[in-house]
């Protein structure tokens, strides 16, 4: 990372800024665009496209633009480009396929919208940034399997947890100390929570309610740990993490004795969290060493005399770091985080309450579901229902408050392509000997076309 900084100031020199197409102009998105535009030399925000125009202009405005055009088409916006005119559009794949354009990174939280998007890219050999775990969670390692085959990058962004996470777990593993647990620091987890309990909290912070209540109920906690397990190799000691609660104000060096030791010795390790440990809202891992006198040393340095040894870093900065991925992945070929082969931890849909036949399910962090982090092998096993599947899902069933979804419990919707892709990641990593529903379902037996 220390690379990314003279490397920027020399594409910055040359005038050769990397250009990224940012996708979403929501909260966060608007924070990449502020923070490139005033702190990042050598990058630019060529494009921006969102659903509704005015926004897109608006995160211009606030990075303190105030030239920008509309395009509607491909020509048009490498007209833009080329003039180095700012351009906004309610049409994501115009970004992907537009010569001048480096690198997509894709904010918006959605599944099938971001799928579209990330695929669309990799086609027209553009790196991928991932704002979005839930995407990533979801059928990232399919789309990762696209992105080698183009030779471009997909990977989750720096800044966000799962980011700083990978961050950690190089250092702590490159100076040879064997990461057992990566951990996130929360501040509250209630699955109960729903877009009413968490619509003053929302307003205040200007975010969306369901993606407020998704860090509150705990999906994207379980969606985040789920792409640095499926990053680093590691698992989940149980179904929904063990999460353990501590008085406010824990040093987080002080919770490395909650967990049982065989979960994180035995095997390659696991993700979880811890509510209310300080730092918050930092990130940790937890290492081991079996050499002796490196144990005397790491004692020496004040770590404590083992079996474990608490590495943390004390925030996550969210959209002032994402510059930092796309440099490297455009400049160094390097993935911040992305996923090692196939899945090995999944996040399942839960019912937030008594759940009635011919209902149709609503979204991530709403008011029907929330998310458990499950190890792939079980979640096939019991063929469990993907919470990034389950929105538009309509039940064939009843399903008790609590109870995990399974794909018998529902009718997934026609045609979408985040279901032609789960499928696929499902037969390409060898899990197509699971029973599924998903199976009997039409439109999963359409193969999705293949790079050329």
């Amino acid at each position: 990372m220390i690379l990314v900084d003279t490397a920027l100031q020399r594409r910055a020199a040359e005038g050769r800024p990397v250009r990224i197409g940012l996708v979403g102009a929501g909260f966060m998105a608007r924070g990449v665009a502020l923070q490139i535009a005033l702190s990042v030399p050598g990058m630019q925000v060529a494009a921006i496209a969102n659903r509704t125009l005015e926004t897109a202009r608006r995160a211009y405005r606030e990075a303190g633009m105030t030239e920008m055009r509309t395009v509607e088409t491909v020509a048009q916006l490498e007209q833009a480009i080329e003039a180095g005119v700012p351009a906004v559009t309610d049409d994501p794949l115009l970004l992907c396929r537009a010569d001048g354009i480096d690198a997509i990174v894709e904010v918006t939280g959605t599944i099938e919208q971001a799928a579209r998007v990330a695929l669309e890219a990799i086609e027209h050999r553009k790196h991928v940034v991932l704002m979005n775990a839930e995407v990533d969670g979801t059928v990232g390692p399919i789309l990762k399997t696209y992105a080698d085959r183009a030779g471009v990058v997909l990977t989750s962004a720096d800044g966000d947890q799962p980011g700083v996470m990978m961050n950690l777990f190089r250092f702590v593993r490159g100076i040879g100390v064997k990461p057992v647990l990566c951990g996130n620091i929360k501040g509250l987890h209630d699955p109960y929570r729903n877009p009413t309990t968490q619509e003053g909290f929302a307003k205040q912070w200007g975010q969306n309610p369901a993606m407020v209540t998704s860090f509150a109920d705990g999906t994207k906690i379980s969606f985040e740990n789920a792409i640095v397990a499926n990053g680093t190799g590691m698992g989940v000691g149980k179904r929904g993490m063990f999460g353990p609660t501590v008085p406010a104000g824990t040093p987080i060096q002080q919770v490395a004795d909650l967990y049982p030791l065989e979960a994180l010795l035995e095997g390659p390790g696991i993700v979880d969290y811890v509510v209310g440990a300080m730092p918050g809202p930092g990130v940790y891992v937890l290492g081991t060493h079996d050499h002796p006198q490196q144990r005397h040393y790491l004692n020496l340095y004040k770590l404590g005399a083992g079996p474990l040894y608490c590495f943390y870093t004390p925030y996550h900065l969210c959209h002032f770091e994402v510059p930092n991925t796309v440099a490297r992945a455009v400049l160094f070929g390097d993935a911040a985080l992305a996923p090692l082969a196939g899945p090995l931890v999944e996040v399942v849909a839960a019912a937030k309450k008594g759940l009635r036949a011919g209902d149709t399910l609503d979204g991530l962090g709403c008011y029907m579901t929330y998310g458990l982090a499950e190890n792939s092998a079980t979640a096939r096993a019991e063929d469990l229902l993907p919470i990034g599947l389950a929105e538009g899902c309509r039940l064939r069933r009843d399903v008790a408050k609590d109870a995990v979804l399974t794909f018998a419990d529902v009718e997934l919707p026609p045609g979408r392509l985040c279901d032609r892709l789960w499928r696929e990641q499902l037969e390409h990593f060898g899990g197509a000997k699971a029973t599924s529903r998903a199976d009997q379902h039409q439109d999963l037996q359409q193969p999705h076309r293949e790079i050329a």
